[in-house]
């Protein structure tokens, strides 16, 4: 493994923590999901996005584990790109969901080359 790959695992899970931390303790991250009209799957969103982070750790050392969390959150975020997209939100408030899905699509996609 190198530092570029470790480095975006570490990002990319501390960062989905760190979002699904919030959740539970902001309430703009709530009305976000209202706004998005998904308020129903917000908390299995925060669920995935907890199980992905932990997902992308233990994938360090099971590589199926890394393939399964990070070919998920890339999904995700796609999903999220998509709701942006509909809703007519700018590129700047799009840019971090598409940051996300690009860094986890590079995680999946290393994972299966290496």
């Amino acid at each position: 493994m190198n530092y570029l790959f470790i480095s975006s695992v570490l990002i990319s899970s501390l960062s989905f923590l760190a979002y699904s931390i919030s959740y539970f303790i902001s309430p703009h991250m709530k009305s976000e999901f209202k706004r998005f009209k998904l308020e129903k799957l917000g908390l299995l969103t925060i669920i995935l996005e907890i199980l992905g982070a932990i997902g992308l750790l233990v994938g360090l050392l099971f590589k199926p584990v890394l393939l399964i969390s990070s070919g998920g959150l890339a999904l995700l975020m796609l999903l999220g790109l998509i709701v942006r997209v509909k809703l007519k939100d700018s590129l700047w408030i799009s840019l971090p969901a598409m940051f996300y899905m690009g860094l986890n699509a590079y995680i999946f996609y290393w994972g299966i080359t290496s």
